[in-house]
């Protein structure tokens, strides 16, 4: 399992690297593409009793259908395969998705693209729903594909739930509450749309090599949104414009939006009784949510 851009890490099998002076001379060009893949993106290999303790955590079973993101070496792909009904894995190196490809597991497709780009709802139209999505996420584009996997998810009626594995600061990003510095616009979209469990830590001595942060597997499971936004596209939009200047006050952040919407920051504000002297992260999910009803 690793991620589809550059800077993650990937699960792997301990142990599966040739030892013999004969066999490194002699690769094979599918061993050249892992190396090289391996050095495109700076893969880190989670250890086998890790893989085991994520497998555990997961808990698939044979009615499920699983979408993972960027499955890297197989290492999850094949004990998740061997458990879960079906499983559809998206992975932007070609050659770790045509090595995994070539192992011919019966109910695993393999994508060879960047889970950005892919069409969601078409690639996975004839899949059986709610799908569960399992995926190790790069720092990089962490909240780009997280954005992505709560707008998708349909109130839980096209993912159940995702299981990823981020760097400990991401994840202490989706749970931060209002006054926190890691407080924004991604935990207001995690607090409105999904509950997240923590379900393991690990340190960096799970990896080979270890990198230099700490990691959390979380569970992400989607539901309604817990309160009515009107407009989800300007609720969106009214959170990424005031989080994008997070150090100037509600009244002055709003603005540039308000604007953009035909209406007076100080009309909302007053419409939504909310108080336009605090900064953005002072807000709660209910607070940006009366400024979007406001605008209707």
């Amino acid at each position: 399992m690793c991620a589809t851009a550059s800077r993650k890490h990937s699960f792997t099998r301990s142990g599966t690297t040739s030892g013999s002076a004969r066999g490194r001379s002699k690769r094979s060009r599918s061993a050249t593409g892992v190396a090289n893949a391996r050095k495109r993106f700076g893969q880190h290999f989670l250890e086998a009793a890790w893989v085991a303790k994520l497998i555990g955590a997961i808990a698939p079973t044979q009615d499920q259908t699983f979408l993972e993101i960027g499955p890297g070496r197989g290492a999850l792909t094949r004990p998740l395969a061997a458990r879960a009904g079906r499983v559809v894995a998206i992975e932007i190196d070609r050659d770790l998705a045509a090595l995994l490809e070539r192992e011919s597991i019966q109910n695993l497709r393999v994508l060879q693209s960047d889970f950005l780009d892919v069409d969601l709802r078409a690639t996975l139209a004839d899949e059986r729903r709610p799908l569960r999505v399992a995926g190790n996420l790069p720092y990089n584009v962490s909240s780009p594909i997280l954005f992505r996997l709560l707008g998708a998810a349909d109130e839980g009626r096209f993912f159940s739930d995702a299981t990823l594995m981020l760097q400990k600061e991401v994840a202490d990003r989706l749970v931060a509450r209002p006054g926190r510095k890691e407080y924004g616009a991604l935990a207001i979209q995690v607090t409105l749309l999904a509950d997240v469990d923590h379900l393991l830590t690990l340190p960096p001595g799970a990896f080979r090599p270890p990198p230099k942060v700490t990691s959390a597997v979380v569970r992400l499971r989607f539901r309604p949104p817990a309160v009515d936004v009107g407009d989800p596209k300007v609720f969106e939009r009214i959170v990424r414009g005031m989080f994008l200047q997070r150090r100037k006050t509600v009244a002055n952040a709003l603005r540039p939006v308000a604007d953009s919407l035909g209406r007076s920051s100080g009309e909302l504000l007053e419409r939504a009784q909310v108080d336009g002297t605090l900064r953005p992260e002072a807000l709660t999910v209910h607070d940006i949510a009366r400024l979007s009803r406001a605008v209707l």
